[in-house]
């Protein structure tokens, strides 16, 4: 019988607990079951709590109790133990830790321990003939399956990287004393340019069992590089894309790609709106409502950045209406914490959010049950199996999009409206820039100029390939005309 590979699972809820003596006033009491004429045993533990600062004089006790922990374990089910402290050791570090990112260094590592099991090579032995050491022969494996195109390179850079980080704990801890070095490194400078445009330098230091995944951008594809790369929907797109949410009759999904289009919300934004961000009247003369997003306001916003988010009126008493509908009622009433205010504006059957704002992930609950955080996959997973198929069947086999294009559809929609404006002289092309750039939140200007001169570049370009086509297909007609003629 094979065994199974070595994994990363998650537990729901995980408290780190220590052994301690039954006199310990905060010691619990656990019973083993005696197996088949086996003995019953006992032992006791209390829960692991560090005390930390606090400005009221006495100290406050911090426990180390996380949902969604994730382990690696080997072959036989049982936990890689150094994986497991390298990880926990990661998550005490920090004040908010997001479990998204440790469960990808897991999955790393539980590939990293599948190698290490199929090779049989030992994680702690680094002999003098450098590419028997586990780090460099990782890093071949891993080389090979992108040659091979069994892997991506961007996957294989993250996994040696998540290998790197394990042994520069290992070693820092004095888990490890290699008899040999673990890699060669040397420092290098990184310069780039800050949200100002101010040219900054930065030292790093790289190793050479590093993966380099290089991405080659292509500047004619459409797609406007704003935080990734997105592609704008056309006119007809759109037309098609509300369409068939109008025929696909599901209320949520309708009014959060409506959302995104009309304000530019990315979608932890749009997703965290709450009840009582639509629950005032708004005053008569209001075109739109404008509310700010970000840390302290139970919306979520990308790296936390405070912004406004404004919403035409016409939307915003769409989203009033629907939350004061028969339909929304039901599912706050399936809700965690009930019909309240401050419940998520957008929920599912179940009464689950379609994504989980951060501040609410790193509250540890006991009671917790799922193994992942809602991150949107529900919207995602929608788009995919509902909006794209309906579009593909009617109009266009190769439609596609992801929630982000909304976002920089929005910011399209809205440079084609200034641009207008300057073309009319309402505006100078530095308000229009100021205008979009302050709406879409960009922090740099130079991101805002990618949607000014997104029409005029993409014009160029097809301009630019329509002339060498012209060009080259009368070549191609004269040279086969003659070559007939001369055979002739």
């Amino acid at each position: 019988m094979l065994k199974p590979p070595p994994k990363c699972a998650v537990l729901p809820a995980f408290v780190l607990t220590e052994t301690c003596d039954s006199t310990d006033p905060l010691a619990m009491k656990r019973v083993i079951p005696a197996e088949q004429g086996g003995v019953e045993q006992t032992y006791y533990f209390r829960e692991v709590a560090n005390a930390v600062d606090s400005h009221g004089g006495s100290p406050r006790w911090m426990k180390f109790n996380y949902n969604r922990f994730p382990i690696v374990l080997d072959s036989h089910g049982v936990p890689w133990d150094v994986a497991t402290f390298y990880i926990l050791s990661r998550c005490q570090a920090q004040l908010q830790p997001d479990m998204t990112t440790f469960q990808g260094i897991a999955d790393d590592l539980a590939s990293f321990l599948r190698f290490l099991e199929d090779s049989g090579v030992d994680y702690c032995s680094f002999p003098r003939f450098k590419l028997q050491r586990p780090t460099y022969r990782f890093h071949g494996y891993l080389k090979s399956r992108i040659h091979q195109r069994q892997m991506a390179a961007a996957t294989a850079r993250r996994a040696m990287g998540s290998v790197i980080g394990f042994y520069r704990f290992l070693v820092s801890e004095g888990l490890l004393v290699p008899e040999n070095p673990l890699w060669e490194s040397r420092d290098q400078y990184m310069t780039f340019k800050d949200g100002g445009g101010l040219g900054i330098s930065k030292r790093v230091t790289v190793t050479d069992v590093n993966i380099r995944a290089t991405k080659q951008d292509d500047p004619y594809d459409g797609c406007i590089n704003d935080g990734e790369r997105l592609r704008p929907l056309s006119q007809n797109e759109q037309r098609w894309l509300f369409e068939a949410l109008a025929d696909l009759r599901n209320p949520e999904m309708l009014l959060i790609h409506l959302v995104m289009v009309t304000s530019g919300a990315r979608i932890q934004t749009a997703l965290t709106l709450r009840g009582s961000h639509v629950s005032r009247e708004l005053p008569e003369s209001a075109r739109e409502y404008r509310f700010n997003v970000g840390p302290g306001t139970s919306v979520d916003t990308k790296n936390d950045k405070q912004m406004t988010l404004h919403l035409p009126r016409w939307v915003y008493e769409m989203l009033r209406q629907y939350w004061h509908s028969a339909r929304a009622a039901g599912r706050r009433d399936k809700a965690r914490g009930g019909d309240i205010e401050d419940q998520y504006l957008y929920l599912t059957q179940q009464g689950a959010p379609y994504y989980q704002q951060k501040a609410e992930s790193v509250q540890f609950d006991p009671a917790y049950r799922q193994r992942y955080r809602e991150r949107g996959q529900a919207f995602r997973m929608f788009i995919r199996d509902r909006v794209v198929p309906w579009v593909r069947k009617r109009y266009d086999r190769d439609f596609h999009y992801k929630p982000h294009d909304l976002r920089a559809t929005y910011g399209m929609n809205l440079t084609d409206l200034q641009l207008v404006a300057v073309e009319r002289k309402e505006k100078t092309l530095s308000q229009a820039r100021d205008f979009v750039r302050v709406r879409m939140g960009h922090a740099s200007s130079a991101t805002t100029d990618l949607y000014l001169n997104f029409r005029a570049n993409q014009q160029m370009v097809n301009a630019a390939v329509d002339g060498h086509e012209n060009y080259f297909r009368s070549l191609i007609e004269r040279a086969l005309r003659g070559s007939l003629h001369d055979e002739e």
